[in-house]
């Protein structure tokens, strides 16, 4: 296999990807401006935000993981041209994404009462609650949202979901500034103004979504696809096998980010807020693997769906040389400008200088981020997700959090060791996950072959 043989792959996986890494450009920088102006009401304020996105953040990438079992069946009978069970998986998944965002929003309430028992402090607390209960309305249409766009990309189409997402997250920002400082005659609300800002966003970015939805034909053409009962369960079954198991994949994955915030939070505000400031940088150039993911999700299900399985692994290793390439690049930035960065979030010193420390772990695992995102996002396609939950299982909970905790506690390094931790997760989790889809891809074509 040589380079020019993947050169139309990465122009293909890059015209997918684009779209995506824009969209999901938009949504990390309402994030990056949320921690920009609450960072500056105050070092609490900032602390108590990150550890209210740690939590809310379980139920959110659980969803969303929910959400992403749809695309490889619908992109796998997109690629068959089977348009008919396209609409009814439409039907059916719109119905299951319904439920699960109704159960997970109660869910996410239950787990408010166990705040003030993970050691942070009163304040951090304090600042978390006024945020999370306000946040925690966001999260039905966050989901809704997730479920359609997934189905477009399932179907190859990006683009709407980005015009959406920008508009939206432009909104956000203006909202931001109006309701958390005050302005138009309206009280400063601090950190709940950041929470409803992004609350009233998201129930924009459904209503567009859904108004599209119904005049574009691209998407018309699969709601005369709707039929009765309502509920297919032998569909809902199929996709529930990919879906349940994507959604604790995700969760293991993002507990152990969270269980890592709240271990930095045992350290205090200083901490805590210096790891919400790496980890909004690490957010920002994790959109590019999101979107180089979402194309290789994308052109390896249609590739599966076709029958062609050379071009499907080549289709996925291109798209992991693509995720690579461009998080090198944050990487670099990350080393360079560790210094400067931190001044654009906060005025406080000492989170300023534990923050720049961070950005070099940081930049460290950006590669091995990249990596097993990609792998995964490329098993995905091949709705093999039970294996991989276990992979993430060992990577996270038995390398990343255990050492974590030795490393950040018992040698007491603090945050830094509970990053050195999340590496070493990382690191196993890229080895594992390429070598699974390697294996998986070579016995394809092998079978195929004969």
């Amino acid at each position: 296999m040589n380079f020019r043989e993947y050169i139309p792959f990465y122009k293909r996986n890059l015209k997918v990807a684009v779209p995506v890494m824009l969209t999901h450009a938009g949504q990390i920088t309402v994030q990056l401006a949320d921690n920009i102006m609450v960072g500056h009401l105050g070092t609490a304020e900032l602390a108590g935000v990150s550890f209210a996105n740690s939590i809310i953040v379980l139920g959110l990438v659980f969803g969303i993981g929910f959400t992403q079992g749809i695309t490889p069946h619908i992109g796998q009978s997109f690629g068959k041209g089977d348009h008919n069970r396209v609409g009814q998986l439409l039907q059916n998944s719109l119905i299951m994404v319904f439920a699960a965002s109704i159960l997970l929003t109660m869910t996410m309430f239950g787990l408010s009462f166990f705040m003030s028992s993970m050691g942070q402090t009163d304040m951090v607390v304090s600042f978390g609650k006024e945020y999370y209960f306000t946040i925690l309305f966001s999260m039905f249409p966050a989901l809704i949202f997730f479920g359609m766009r997934q189905f477009s990309e399932g179907i190859g189409i990006t683009k709407y979901a980005m015009f959406i997402t920008i508009f939206a997250n432009l909104l956000n920002i203006f909202l931001n500034w109006v309701l958390i400082y005050g302005h138009f005659g309206i009280e400063p609300m601090s950190v709940k103004g950041a929470a409803l800002a992004t609350t009233i966003s998201r129930f924009v970015m459904l209503a567009s979504f859904l108004v599209i939805f119904c005049k574009i034909d691209s998407y018309k053409r699969y709601l005369k696809y709707f039929t009765r009962p309502f509920i297919n369960w032998k569909l809902v079954r199929e996709v529930l096998n990919t879906s349940i198991p994507l959604s604790f994949q995700n969760l293991v994955e993002i507990t152990a980010f969270s269980l890592s915030a709240i271990m930095i939070g045992w350290n205090g505000e200083i901490a805590l807020a210096s790891h919400q400031v790496a980890m909004s940088m690490s957010s920002f150039s994790f959109m590019l693997a999101l979107g180089v993911g979402a194309a290789a999700t994308i052109r390896v299900s249609h590739q599966y769906g076709y029958g062609d399985f050379k071009s499907m692994r080549i289709a996925g290793f291109a798209a992991i040389h693509l995720s690579v390439a461009l998080m090198s690049i944050s990487g670099i930035a990350y080393i360079v400008f560790n210094n400067e960065i931190p001044h654009i979030f906060t005025s406080d010193p000492a989170v300023r200088s534990l923050a720049a420390r961070l950005l070099i772990i940081s930049a460290l695992f950006q590669i091995f981020d990249a990596i097993q995102l990609s792998c995964l996002a490329c098993l995905r396609a091949l709705s093999d997700v039970k294996i991989p939950l276990l992979l993430s299982v060992i990577s996270y909970y038995f390398i990343c959090l255990p050492l974590g905790y030795i490393c950040g506690t018992v040698f007491s390094l603090g945050a830094v060791g509970v990053w050195i931790g999340l590496l070493l997760g990382l690191v196993f989790a890229a080895l594992l996950f390429l070598w699974r889809f390697n294996k998986i891809s070579n016995q394809l074509i092998k079978s195929h072959h004969f």
